[in-house]
């Protein structure tokens, strides 16, 4: 029942990567792919009916996670609790410039929303993936299964990190290409004009950096953790992820050279949910690897909760999904197709 839950905490972060990343990347590399105020309506007008709806599944991936798993959830709630802050005040700035940006005429406002709504939207893209770093690396835990992380030492990972070095900083930037991509590809998949020009040449840019920052954190990784790969060994049907993350590189280049925009999308969807899926299947049973002493790892056993809670929950998860699931094809139903400038310059 632990890995039942396991998988569907993991389930609910892919769906927020998948679904959130799109706006979020397209908020990174917004002033880059529209100049004008018409232009930035647009890119707004296309995440606009969704963002808030995305965010659900962060939400809920949080709160499965202090239902299943409490101990995870207390010990990476303290230790990361300055992250956490930056994320909270990141999303706030992120949610103000989007909402707000429609009700100031004057300029300066205006392009001061703009401006929050990039940078938070960008930021976090960063923090995201230096959290999942920090995941992968290991954190520094106790006896009693906590710990505390300043926000940098000496920008080297080992039994006492920061948490930003050379390897979380890494796993930042390849969140950032990737979520800026993915972003490229969905603006190019529901806008016309310049705005689809400009996000189709940011797509493509981005289809050929993904490789090189991909292989480089892969490398990075076996050097900072090198028992990621013994699963692969143990089970080399895993394999199966690593070659997913390979085929779907290559089917966005080339859907991005032939201008197949839905393919190149879902080709970055699937890159997302295979390198997500391969961290999940080099983690397990691990939750949270500890960097100083193995053996205070959090493992999925040590931090589960009862198995009758786990029982009686799934039946209301099931519901909840359906529910959910529900919502989410009435509102991408209702807001499909391509947008353009001509058909108005606001989100409200």
């Amino acid at each position: 029942m632990a890995t039942l839950w396991f998988l569907l905490v993991a389930l609910m972060l892919v769906a927020y990567v998948v679904l959130d990343g799109f706006d979020l990347g397209a908020g990174a590399i917004y002033k880059w792919v529209a100049k004008s105020p018409a232009e930035r309506g647009l890119v707004r007008r296309t995440i606009g009916p969704v963002w808030d709806a995305n965010e659900v599944w962060l939400l809920a991936a949080g709160g499965t996670l202090y239902f299943a798993f409490p101990q995870l959830y207390a010990s990476s709630f303290s230790g990361f609790y300055l992250p956490l802050m930056l994320v909270l005040w990141l999303l706030i700035g992120r949610a103000l410039g989007l909402e707000l940006r429609g009700h100031f005429e004057h300029d300066l406002l205006a392009e001061a929303c703009d401006a929050i709504f990039m940078v938070s939207s960008l930021l976090l893209t960063v923090i995201f993936g230096a959290a999942l770093g920090n995941v992968i690396r290991g954190v520094p835990l106790d006896p009693e299964g906590y710990f505390f992380l300043p926000l940098w030492t000496n920008f080297r990972p080992g039994p006492d990190p920061g948490v930003l070095d050379w390897y979380t900083v890494l796993c930042g930037v390849v969140a950032l290409v990737a979520l800026g991509t993915h972003g490229a590809h969905y603006l190019t998949l529901r806008t016309t004009g310049e705005v689809n020009a400009r996000a189709r040449r940011f797509g493509h840019f981005g289809t050929r950096l993904l490789p090189i920052v991909t292989f480089a954190s892969l490398f990075a990784t076996l050097v900072v953790r090198p028992s990621v790969s013994d699963n692969f060994r143990e089970h080399p049907v895993g394999l199966l992820l690593p070659a997913a993350v390979i085929g779907s590189l290559i089917v966005m280049e080339l859907a991005a050279r032939r201008r197949l925009e839905r393919r190149a999308f879902l080709a970055s969807v699937s890159y997302l949910v295979s390198m997500l899926g391969g961290a999940a299947f080099a983690l397990y049973p691990v939750l949270l690897p500890s960097s100083n002493d193995p053996s205070r790892s959090l493992t999925l056993d040590a931090a589960a909760t009862g198995s009758y809670a786990m029982r009686v929950a799934l039946t209301w998860w099931l519901v909840a999904l359906a529910l959910v699931a529900g919502t989410f094809l009435h509102l991408y139903r209702t807001f499909r197709g391509k947008l353009s400038t001509a058909a108005g310059d606001e989100y409200h």
